[in-house]
């Protein structure tokens, strides 16, 4: 999300704590977040969406990239958002 917006990223050290899959549908905002990667608390993930559409705190990346990360970050490793 935008930083210094009520949806903003949070900024810190994290660890991938799920993953969800190509098919996921967010919960709360009834989005699709593709390939999500969760890693923060309050649902935040990496996931497949929109590049120029502000997310509600997650970081938006390509259909493409958000399945590497899905791949490729096992369940524990670090994230770092600075």
């Amino acid at each position: 999300g935008p930083p210094g917006t009520r949806q903003a990223t949070p900024r810190g050290t994290f660890h991938v704590q799920w993953k969800a899959g190509p098919g996921y549908i967010s919960t709360e905002y009834h989005e699709p977040m593709p390939y999500a990667v969760f890693f923060a608390a309050g649902g935040i993930a990496f996931h497949g969406g929109s590049l120029t559409k502000p997310s509600h705190g997650c970081v938006h990346l390509t259909i493409g990239n958000a399945q590497y990360y899905d791949d490729h970050l096992p369940i524990g490793a670090e994230v770092v958002v600075s």
